[in-house]
């Protein structure tokens, strides 16, 4: 598995920026190298503004998301036609679009996903926790 990239899953970039202890030590390292090209997935702006929306979540910066990632020094990956046609034509049942989305962005892009939700596993993608 080439760890050279890294795509965050929501509940990731949200612990990063909290500095959370949920957070793997071994995802933190590979945030943390210079050598690591992070990406954040328009799908989790979406997801962290839709649960900011209706009062699920507080977003922790005082910067928009798009701001505080490229503050980050991360990449902004856009959701493209073959991201979403990917994730609506997946057949398993995982219901929630967004994580359906952030694996399709995985497999498509080939990035691994730092993720610890062990239902992004029925997709078959690289997974770093």
């Amino acid at each position: 598995m080439d760890t050279s990239r890294l795509l965050l899953d929501t509940h990731t970039l949200l612990w990063w920026s909290t500095n959370a202890k949920e957070l793997s030590r071994k995802v933190r390292r590979f945030i943390q190298d210079d050598d690591t090209k992070v990406y954040v997935s328009a799908a989790s702006a979406w997801e962290i503004a839709t649960k900011v929306r209706l009062g699920k979540l507080k977003w922790a910066g005082t910067e928009s998301i798009e701001s505080y990632c490229i503050s980050q020094r991360f990449e902004c990956l856009p959701v493209l036609f073959t991201h979403g046609e990917r994730a609506g034509s997946w057949p398993q049942a995982h219901g929630d679009p967004f994580d359906r989305m952030l694996a399709a962005q995985s497999e498509a892009e080939n990035i691994p996903i730092a993720t610890n939700d062990p239902k992004l596993k029925s997709f078959g993608i690289d997974i770093v926790w």
